[in-house]
């Protein structure tokens, strides 16, 4: 019987290893990215086509490479940052493992130009599918430009798998992030399909923020700073009034590496206990500088996972450090008096004995309810004097009327006479939920689930037949999202339309909305608000839920534009809300699943009142 097992070709062994570490085009965005920054690249520009599929191109202004090292970087496990076991334990550089342009070049046609600052002349190799197919001298400038072509061109199955190009241009755009908040003395710059989504010039950490996510952020920013023998800690977190309902603008960074982390986002989060709903999160940017031979980063060859040998130390530090900003800067209430602010106000500087407290003259006699005694109406017909003395008898009974009970009685319906010649009528309770009278007890109606169930399918009613009715607006209002949520919002721009949004793209990252659904009422509403609360109820919905797009965003609008708890409704309008809730497919339950309908029969309340 002959040997079975062999070695597997190289150009096999990177396609396998590519699929675990080229996952989509943004992988290979965030492995490019890195190289550049390892290069000492001060200025990296970012080029993508067709959300990746068709180019990424990246150029940097980076040491440049000789041209045996031009040639060597594209062989798996070859690298210029680890040279032996030990180096793992000291590791600043963001990649390591040598195996990013090996497998990126088995997977795509690739073209590198790369000069070092001190040649004159630099290097040009193509690669398709792993094979060199070009080498050859090119007059470049000093630094690397990486074309990468065509990516999955030869496994098909791979491509298949991607998502569609806004998808795959946001998940490019997380990773251009990351790098970018990591690194704020670099300038980078992003286009897709030739329209320029970032230009970031150099600056510090807040600024960088600011460019990223828009000027509005500039007031949402607290500072954290710790230093400690375990780990230095630094950055920014966001106030608890302009937390979200998706995790999307949370970042750790590990000695400027971006990770993911539970642990410590726990240890964030419980900082902020008592100030946010449970179904809230807020914004941070954490950077934590800690010894590389206290942590292991060799854990996955996405290298987002690390391994602490402190974990606890970190998670109190980190706690503890966001807390006390959170107190310094009076976001939430705090017993330490050489901070407290509300008593500045009654410090002064003058001695004890040179303070005069303040007298106060008053004319016991004074009665402002007396007429003039020479009036004869109720108003006095001249100016009044002042210097009489009217009677004080007596008029201190005039208060008497507040002591006295006030007695209130709520009735759900009129008086019973008139009962049977009008339309049944409801109460409302505590403006909040709706009641009525049943043959076996009464019912009790949540205002606010049935107003989100009515609208929610009505929503997908629209959504389905492209008819939603627009309500214009008297003044359209232009809406500025960041990067992320633009590019999400033109993936929704045609299912937002059918719901009965007149809205349109007007420049970079930036929509007008001309009208709103019908279905929202002729209130007051604000459509920059309500937009913005459209797209970050459908990124949650998505992530918590994993519902379809259809679902997501009929759910998300109708969770936002639905009445609220304590609005107060007219009878009428109450009418209008059962009627139309009793139509609805599913009345019983809400969008989120909780019953909408309660009811306590007779004979509950008979046994609360021990009947029986």
């Amino acid at each position: 019987m002959t040997d079975i097992i062999h070695l597997l070709p190289d150009a096999v062994a990177n396609q396998i290893a590519a699929g675990e570490v080229v996952q989509r085009p943004a992988s290979a965005v965030k492995e490019l990215l890195e190289n550049s920054i390892d290069a000492g690249a001060d200025k990296i520009q970012l080029v993508i086509k067709d959300a990746g599929k068709a180019l990424i191109q990246i150029i940097d202004n980076g040491c440049g490479m000789s041209v045996t090292d031009a040639r060597m970087c594209f062989e798996r496990h070859a690298t210029s940052k680890v040279k032996k076991a030990e180096d793992l334990f000291a590791i600043r550089t963001m990649g390591f493992r040598g195996e990013a342009m090996a497998s990126i070049a088995a997977i795509a046609q690739v073209e590198m130009k790369t000069r070092r600052h001190e040649d004159e002349i630099g290097t040009c190799i193509s690669i398709e599918g792993a094979q060199v197919t070009n080498q050859e001298p090119v007059a470049t400038s000093p630094g690397t430009q990486i074309s990468i072509k065509n990516l999955f061109f030869n496994t098909p199955a791979r491509r298949n798998f991607l998502k569609s190009n806004p998808v795959e241009m946001r998940h490019i755009i997380d990773e251009f992030q990351r790098v970018a908040l990591a690194h704020p003395g670099v300038f980078l710059s992003l286009h897709h399909d030739g329209v320029e989504i970032f230009n970031l010039p150099k600056g510090n950490l807040k600024q960088r923020i600011v460019h990223l996510f828009g000027n509005n952020y500039n007031e949402r920013l607290v500072p954290v700073e710790e230093e400690t023998t375990i780990i230095n800690l630094k950055g920014y977190i966001g106030k608890p009034a302009f937390a979200k309902k998706t995790r999307g603008e949370q970042f750790f960074f590990v000695n400027n590496r971006f990770i993911k982390d539970p642990y410590l986002n726990h240890a964030v989060s419980s900082a902020f206990e008592e100030l946010l709903p449970d179904d809230s999160y807020p914004l941070y940017v954490l950077f934590i500088e800690i010894d590389p031979s206290k942590i292991d980063v060799n854990v996955h060859p996405t290298k987002t996972e690390i391994k602490y040998l402190d974990e606890k130390s970190i998670y109190a530090i980190m706690r503890s450090a966001v807390k006390r900003s959170i107190g310094r800067y009076n976001i939430a209430p705090t017993l330490d008096f050489d901070q407290e602010t509300g008593f500045s106000n009654m410090i002064t500087h003058k001695a004890v004995e040179d303070i005069v407290p303040p007298s106060i003259n008053f004319n016991p006699d004074f009665n402002p309810f007396a007429n003039d005694s020479s009036s004869t109406s109720g108003y006095a017909s001249s100016p009044r004097n002042y210097d009489a003395k009217p009677s004080a008898k007596n008029w201190g009974s005039l208060y008497d009327i507040t002591e006295q009970p006030v007695v209130e009685q709520t009735s759900i319906y009129e008086d019973e006479t008139v009962l049977e010649t009008k339309q049944k009528q409801y109460m409302q309770l505590h403006n909040r939920y709706i009641v009525s009278q049943i043959k076996s007890g009464l019912m009790v109606i949540d205002q606010q689930m049935a107003h989100e169930r009515i609208l929610y399918e009505r929503f997908l009613v629209h959504l389905d037949d492209r008819k939603g009715a627009s309500q214009q607006s008297l003044f359209p209002q232009t809406i500025t999202l960041n990067a992320n949520d633009f590019e999400l919002a033109k993936s929704l721009l045609d299912d937002i339309k059918s719901l009965g949004f007149d809205v349109r793209e007007f420049g970079k990252n930036t929509l007008v909305v001309e009208g709103v659904p019908v279905d929202l009422g002729s209130s007051n509403i604000n459509e920059t608000q309500l937009f913005e609360q459209l797209i970050e109820g459908f990124k949650n919905s998505q992530q918590e839920l994993k519902l379809s797009k259809r679902d997501s965003l009929a759910r998300s609008l109708a969770k936002n534009s639905a009445i609220k708890a304590g609005t107060s409704l007219g009878q009428e309008e109450m009418n209008t809300l059962i009627d139309e809730l009793f139509a609805c497919k599913t009345p019983n339950f809400s969008v989120s699943g909780k019953p909408i309908i309660q009811t306590i029969t007779l004979a509950e309340l008979d046994k609360k009142f021990e009947k029986g």
